[in-house]
């Protein structure tokens, strides 16, 4: 991955509470609920077993489906500006990248560099179960949270948070999540509906809404939402928890009255299946024609 000495410079004198001179890029967030389709996209966390063997044939078939966006975790050893660029020859969007080392201040250089390279002012990362197991764990989440939220936003970056299902536990009666915004003021999210039922304890759509002023993304999967979560791992950096999942609109979740809850500021859904009950090009697909068939969001075809 690339470098810069430069940013990470501007990154330790930040930490060293002096000022850094990189140019801020102007807001575009919205807010309000969409009055509009929004674009659709694919987590290509999805398709990981397929972009292991050939990654454009897998990124071109995504295309031909008709998905406007991809949002990839990770790039497989393909250089920033070469990842870009095959996404512009075959008319997708990058609509942001997960990045499994923005947990930690020190690496936020390297992060700038290549969301640079990949034309992204958005930056996205997630937690472990630990980093929310008590009220003390929340608030060191917190804290390191708004030093790199701060450390970004004066280069011109947005970070934003996306969550799996124990952010939404309750602690003394309250969502562990809503601590956390509160303590996090400036903090912008990637809200997974399926997730946020805490599987199944909690209504997604009022999730969402206690999100929506902050919200900027949406992630969606499908499936029985009351079932355990097994095998938890880090896969490449990436929080890997697993649950058996199905083709959206083939599961529990509510995607129909979701869909009108998603805020004007969210950018795009996602569609996100971790894993799933049948083959997943086949999943891919049916979610891609479930949401565009029921207007529940735009794409290509």
């Amino acid at each position: 991955m690339y470098f810069s000495s430069i940013v990470k410079t501007k990154v330790l004198c930040y930490l060293n509470g002096r000022n850094i001179t990189r140019v801020n890029k102007k807001s575009t967030l919205k807010r309000g609920v969409s009055s509009k389709m929004k674009p659709i996209g694919v987590q290509l966390y999805s398709l990981r077993e397929k972009v292991g063997y050939d990654f454009v044939s897998v990124l071109k078939r995504v295309a031909e489906i008709g998905y406007k966006y991809v949002e990839p975790a990770g790039l497989w050893n393909v250089r920033p500006r070469e990842f870009r660029k095959i996404l512009d020859d075959l008319g997708l969007k990058m609509v942001s990248s997960h990045t499994p080392w923005a947990r930690d201040p020190m690496n936020l250089g390297e992060i700038m560099d290549v969301a640079d390279d990949l034309g992204l002012d958005k930056i996205v990362c997630g937690y472990w179960t630990t980093d929310f197991k008590d009220m003390d764990a929340i608030k060191r989440t917190a804290e390191n949270t708004n030093r790199m939220q701060e450390i970004l936003a004066a280069n011109g970056f947005t970070l934003f948070q996306h969550n799996h299902d124990f952010e939404f536990q309750r602690l003394d009666g309250k969502i562990k999540y809503e601590i956390y915004k509160e303590l996090c003021p400036n903090l912008k999210f990637q809200i997974d509906c399926f997730w946020s039922t805490n599987l199944g304890t909690e209504n997604p759509v009022e999730m969402l809404q206690k999100f929506a002023d902050q919200t900027i993304s949406i992630h969606m999967k499908d499936g029985i939402v009351k079932q355990n979560v097994t095998g938890d791992k880090m896969v490449n950096g990436i929080l890997d928890r697993k649950v058996d999942l199905l083709p959206l609109g083939q599961g529990d979740l509510p995607i129909k009255d979701l869909v009108p809850a998603v805020p004007e500021s969210a950018e795009a859904i996602i569609v996100e299946l971790d894993y799933c009950q049948v083959e997943m090009w086949q999943a891919i697909e049916e979610s891609y024609k479930f949401m565009t068939e029921n207007k529940l969001a735009e794409g290509n075809k």
